[in-house]
């Protein structure tokens, strides 16, 4: 017995058969072969591509905005570290003569009068390298005299009864609201 496949509309195959099968006939009913896509299925393809990478940048750019905050954050909170280490050992917080840029003028907190100096000496290293702020955007962290009175570390010889570090996130971090942000011995805020 002989069954016969054949192609109908649209390239369907239509398998015609009578009781057994011995061998099978095929009958094209057309000989066209589709290569490629066509260019509709091409330009659907290229808006997907198109739509998915522009979401992957999109939140790769927010990624890095919050990752540059929370490196800020982290760096004063090590700030602070070193300088209650400092306070601990010398009674109170570093000295300065006007208001310091820290990670640039000031790299280092050490165990000498000043605490805040480019480089350190042989003692106590309470912070071997201050970092600075994460570009792009932001400001420099900037260490203030004092956060409460000007007053307390005008003397070089004597230490500080506080000290306020400045400066800036570009997005709500934790508690932390975007803008510009201080540090004291109290604890960080934003405005």
């Amino acid at each position: 017995r002989k069954s016969v496949l054949g192609c109908g509309e649209r390239g369907r195959g239509i398998l015609f058969s009578s009781g057994t099968v011995d061998n099978i006939t095929i009958v094209p009913m057309r000989n066209r072969l589709r290569k490629g896509f066509t260019l509709i299925e091409l330009l659907v393809v290229i808006a997907i591509i198109g739509l998915l990478s522009t979401l992957a940048v999109v939140a790769l750019s927010s990624a890095r905005l919050k990752a540059r905050d929370a490196k800020r954050v982290s760096d004063v909170k090590q700030v602070q570290g070193a300088l209650d280490l400092y306070a601990t050992e010398k009674g109170g917080y570093p000295t300065v003569v006007a208001d310091t840029t820290l990670g640039t003028t000031v790299k280092c907190v050490d165990d000498s009068v000043a605490g805040l100096v480019a480089t350190c000496g042989t003692g106590t290293k309470y912070m071997g390298l201050i970092p600075t702020n994460p570009t792009p955007n932001g400001a420099d962290y900037v260490y203030l005299k004092s956060a409460t009175s000007v007053a307390t570390c005008t003397d070089a010889t004597k230490a500080c009864a506080d000290y306020k570090i400045t400066f800036t996130i570009e997005g709500d971090t934790g508690d932390l609201k975007k803008g510009a942000c201080s540090a004291t011995a109290a604890g960080m805020t934003c405005p």
